[in-house]
């Protein structure tokens, strides 16, 4: 029998010490090797979201940071529950997301001596982490969580994912009183860094003499929407968002031109990134893709501020600090914006979405009969309230509903392109947003990946509606393989029952395989939440992405036309 855990045993100092944190629910799979934290985290009255798997619990924390901006926790077990979790902190990593993953290890005593799961995980997840330590001294357990969950939110540095382990009998030890402080339980404020006043000058210099100015934003801007908004209205610039922040600025603000994203990328004079990377998704800020474009960075940590392309300035400071500092420099002054470009690329923006959107409910089915997922995305953009939270997951079907499916607030696999995270990511979002409704739309080949986590959404209550896009096929692999090799290898799925499977773990499902009968079957699932669509479409379907090179790789950028355009100009 193991021994009592008392009020002052190490693992009790963990449950206090998220408590104190405002955690009120910590994603985790048990195991023997976590068990004392496990338990006392119960005492503590936090909420234990057990998983089927501990790749999805990190998935969860990350979901849960990324719509609460505070600290996502998952809990999980030594050996394979780490290597398990390895996938979800790589993801947080490359997305710099705030999540705090918690394991064990075998007892002090038995190091070294082939015992059960006798692995060095710190050594396994350094390289994905912004922190990784095992804690075997209990007096050092509160300074070692403060230091993590501080290198977690960015404080002085960049926000991602931290881990820390304890030995079990570490976890058993007590910490006497007088060790216990209270500096390392109370909150911590964030650090704001202050834009620099020669910085700002600069940067209203440029943003105010640019005639094409554009502004892209990403993760570091999600506190900063009312500036941002302020900024395009003052400058009349033109806007792009990105998955990282989607829904900051609403689809129908003048500014947005995102259907116009090719032309409006090759014409701009002026780039100003928002807490944006230049990433593969922005061409790595090449001239051979923003021929005429300086550029202007405004991040809070330096990941976002310089790679790829410097700017002429650069302003190393919070978002909505740096853009009040900028809009209080520029006063009255009129910026030089041509506003006939700008009303033109609105004006076309609004035909092609126009466009679209009719395309899409009048898209023609397949040759074998099933309907495109275009006509699935329309009817839902018909039927999902304004404020659903929508979890975006897949390979083919995310290069459609990413276009298709508008949402004030979005979740997608992110940059490391993590498919999988849909169900996860959706069970968290029903969590943290009770008032909201949710909507995960996935691929058949992303659900797969953690498919046994609707048994965790009904059993926790979850009112998360999943709509599966069911075409049998990894669709991007098979169509490239198809026009690259002639021939499809392994790339083939059955046209698997879904909703039979989710009414087996007690879930609402139902499987559609004609457009007209979506309308009635949305309604239904959204009043018997949770609840999963399993929606037949055709593999034919092409999307931008099958369409672009992104299957294949290209060299030296992640699209053929960029591909193109960056040896031509290599070639120079």
């Amino acid at each position: 029998m193991a021994p009592a855990l008392t009020e002052d045993c190490s693992a009790a100092l963990v449950a206090r010490f998220l408590k104190s944190r405002g955690v009120d629910r910590v994603f985790a799979l048990c195991g023997g090797h976590i068990m004392p934290i496990w338990m006392r985290l119960d005492v503590e009255g936090i909420r234990i979201v057990d998983v089927r798997d501990e790749r999805a619990a990190v998935y969860m924390a990350h979901a849960h940071a990324e719509l609460t901006g505070g600290i996502g926790v998952a809990l999980v077990t030594a050996g394979p529950g780490v290597t398990n979790a390895m996938t979800g902190i790589a993801n947080a990593h490359v997305a710099r997301a705030s999540v705090l993953v918690l394991s064990g290890t075998l007892p002090r005593p038995q190091e070294n001596r082939g015992a059960l799961q006798d692995v060095r995980h710190t050594e396994l997840v350094r390289p994905i982490t912004r922190y990784a330590r095992t804690v075997r001294e209990p007096s050092l357990v509160l300074q070692e969580l403060d230091e993590a969950v501080s290198r977690a939110l960015g404080h002085g540095g960049e926000p991602g994912p931290v881990y820390l382990d304890f030995p079990v009998d570490t976890q058993r030890s007590e910490v006497p009183r007088a060790l216990q402080l209270v500096e390392h339980l109370a909150p911590k404020p964030a650090m704001r860094p202050f834009p620099d006043p020669d910085a700002v000058r600069q940067a209203v210099e440029l943003l105010w003499s640019a005639r094409r100015p554009l502004v892209v934003s990403g993760r570091g801007a999600r506190g900063a929407g009312p500036g941002l908004r302020r900024l395009l209205e003052r400058l009349n610039a033109a806007y792009l968002d990105t998955g990282e922040s989607r829904g900051l600025v609403p689809e129908e603000h003048p500014s947005v031109v995102a259907a116009m994203r090719g032309s409006v990328m090759g014409e701009a004079d002026l780039i100003i990134t928002v807490g944006r990377r230049l990433d593969f998704q922005l061409a790595y800020g090449s001239p051979a893709v923003f021929p005429e474009a300086k550029f202007v960075r405004i991040a809070d940590c330096v990941a976002e501020l310089r790679d790829n392309r410097r700017g002429a300035a650069e302003i190393l400071a919070s978002p909505a600090a740096a853009l009040d500092a900028i809009l209080e420099a520029a006063g009255d002054r009129e910026p030089a914006t041509d506003r006939d470009w700008a009303r033109q690329l609105r004006e076309r923006h609004l035909e092609r979405a126009q466009q679209m959107l009719a395309s899409m409910r009048t898209a023609a089915p397949g040759s074998d009969g099933l309907m495109h997922p275009n006509r699935l995305l329309a009817a839902l953009r018909e039927a999902l309230p304004r404020d659903t939270v929508v979890v975006a997951d897949g390979g083919d079907f995310l290069s459609f509903a990413r276009v298709g499916l508008p949402a004030s607030t979005y979740l997608d696999p992110g940059p490391l392109g993590c498919i999988g995270i849909g169900t996860p990511f959706g069970i968290a979002a029903a969590l943290a947003c009770p008032d909201r409704p949710v909507a995960v739309v996935t691929g058949d080949g992303a659900f797969g990946f953690n498919a046994m986590e609707i048994d965790s959404a009904v059993r926790h209550k979850a009112p998360v509606l999943i709509v599966v896009a069911n075409n049998g096929a990894w669709a991007i692999e098979v169509r490239d393989q198809q026009q690259s090799h002639g021939k499809v290898v392994g790339t083939r799925l059955q046209f698997a029952d879904h909703a039979a499977m989710a009414r087996a773990f007690g879930m609402h499902g139902e499987r559609v395989e004609r457009a007209e009968d979506l309308p009635a079957a949305i309604r239904r699932a959204m009043d018997n939440r949770p609840a999963l669509l399993d929606v037949l479409v055709t593999p034919e379907a092409a999307s931008s992405d099958a369409r672009s090179g992104l299957a294949w790789v290209p060299d030296l950028q992640a699209l053929a036309a960029w591909d193109e355009a960056e040896r031509i100009w290599r070639s120079g």
